[in-house]
């Protein structure tokens, strides 16, 4: 069965990648450097592996993707790390909205549903036919909420056609 891909966008975050490192590199650099004075192993190998988990962070969460296909919406940060999907048949409702700047990026519990995003402030605002919903971020909201409905209507799903 070959695989029909409907939409498939990824955003970047060069800050996410920016941060992160920047926060690996220094505190390393300035044990490299003797900044720190005279360091235990112990110390040593707790700021080695901290950096190593922020530069693996980093690989993790500067990216989403987001893809239509096989009647499911499916989006992941990074490599897959973090990996969401659901059928199109379930979604009663879309619109491209804003985020508020308070809801920052990331994955978290918003007052509209889970917000998945790791740039900007745009976003698709999905409610499923059971009531909850959530949030994708998206650098084009409007082009994503019409792929989604779009796609429903092609899987016969009614719950967009209203």
């Amino acid at each position: 069965m070959n695989s029909v891909i409907q939409y498939r966008r990824t955003q970047r975050s060069r800050w996410v990648v920016a941060v992160f490192t920047a926060a690996a590199v220094i505190p390393v650099a300035l044990l490299a450097t003797g900044s720190y004075g005279p360091v235990e192993t112990g110390a040593r190998l707790t700021i080695g592996a901290a950096s190593l988990a922020l530069l693996l962070s980093a690989l993790a969460f500067s990216s989403l993707t987001v893809v239509i296909r096989d009647g499911h919406l499916a989006w992941w940060f990074g490599p897959g790390v973090v990996r969401k999907t659901v059928p199109l048949s379930t979604i009663a409702a879309v619109e491209p909205t804003t985020t508020a700047l308070i809801d920052g990026w990331g994955i978290h519990a918003t007052a509209r549903g889970w917000l998945y995003n790791v740039a900007g402030r745009g976003a698709v605002l999905v409610t499923q036919a059971n009531g909850k919903r959530f949030l994708i971020g998206s650098d084009e909201p409007d082009r994503l909420a019409q792929a989604i409905r779009s796609a429903a209507r092609s899987t016969g799903s009614r719950l967009l056609q209203e």
